[in-house]
């Protein structure tokens, strides 16, 4: 099979880092990281997923094998001249507090992603947080999504308002935290802000909240969705991401997007997230099986019944 012959159900477009990565118990160099190596780790336990993302000419052949046993498919990881995007933090006792001590883009402050030819009658896209520019320069080469999310921050709602607004009101879903959401919208109540969005266009806003999960809102209303609780973790680093490949590679294995598929999909990225956190970088999700995650989403599915 060449690679126009593959069917990519899933397409990820955002960043390849190597990570720094200190806690309270540990610290490690040059971790694999980046929205796009989490997002489609986790995607991969539900369809075939595409990655759309660069590399300098110093990315360890390692971690491109750590991608091909994921199954990843790679026709559109992109290696150039010069060093790959590195990123250094330190997390405090509680793992909730974060301190960046470096950010080097490297060769991710060029990057122009195009998507190979049987990327781009892919039905779902997962446009991780990059500039809204580089979002609609994506999107302008999809075909005829079905499916798009996307997510943000808050130097892109301060920077870049006017194509993130263009951007919102293209896509099937926005994700980003509550602060993000009071902060585009003006309103501190969140449910108010949540309409707010929603007027933009989007069918789903989806509002992280860290550790205690999400909140999706809807025309069809609210759904919460808790983080799995754990006794002890390892990294928090890519949760979100993780969170998000999890949420839409269940999405894409579904093939149909309705409000109970969506928030199946978002109880799933929960449990995978969970996973994912339980050890630095990819490990855990390297040593996930299957059955691991059906069985924690049982597990979850007790603890959020109220039945």
């Amino acid at each position: 099979m060449t690679e126009q012959d593959k069917e990519i159900k899933l397409v990820v477009v955002g960043s390849i880092g190597l990570d720094t990565i200190e806690t309270p118990a540990e610290r490690r160099e040059d971790v694999l990281g980046g929205s796009v190596s989490y997002a489609c780790a986790a995607a991969s336990f539900f369809t075939t997923a595409g990655m759309v993302g660069v590399v300098g000419d110093d990315f360890p052949a390692a971690h491109r094998r750590v991608y091909e046993r994921f199954g990843i498919d790679l026709a559109g990881l992109q290696q150039v001249p010069g060093r790959t995007f590195r990123w250094s933090g330190v997390y405090e006792t509680d793992m909730n507090t974060r301190r960046t001590l470096s950010t080097e883009l490297n060769v991710f402050a060029d990057f122009s992603p195009d998507l190979p030819a049987h990327y781009r009658g892919s039905p779902f896209y997962f446009l991780a947080n990059i500039s809204p520019e580089l979002q609609l320069h994506v999107l302008a080469q999809a075909s005829n999504p079905l499916f798009v999310a996307a997510d943000t921050m808050d130097l892109w709602i301060e920077t870049a308002r006017t194509p993130l607004l263009e951007l919102i009101a293209k896509v099937n879903m926005l994700t980003l935290n509550d602060s993000e959401a009071r902060q585009l919208t003006g309103e501190q109540n969140l449910v108010r802000a949540a309409e707010r969005l929603l007027e933009l266009g989007p069918d789903y806003i989806a509002v992280k909240k860290g550790e205690h999960g999400c909140i999706l809102f809807s025309a069809a209303g609210i759904c919460v969705i808790p983080a799995f609780p754990l006794a002890a973790f390892s990294d928090p680093t890519g949760a979100g991401d993780t969170f998000a490949g999890g949420f839409m590679g269940c999405l894409a294995r579904e093939g149909a997007v309705r409000d109970a598929s969506v928030r199946r999909a978002l109880a799933y990225g929960s449990v995978v997230a969970s996973f994912g956190v339980q050890a630095f970088g990819l490990d855990r999700l390297l040593a996930l099986e299957p059955d691991e995650i059906e069985q924690r989403l049982d597990a979850f599915r007790r603890m959020t019944s109220i039945a």
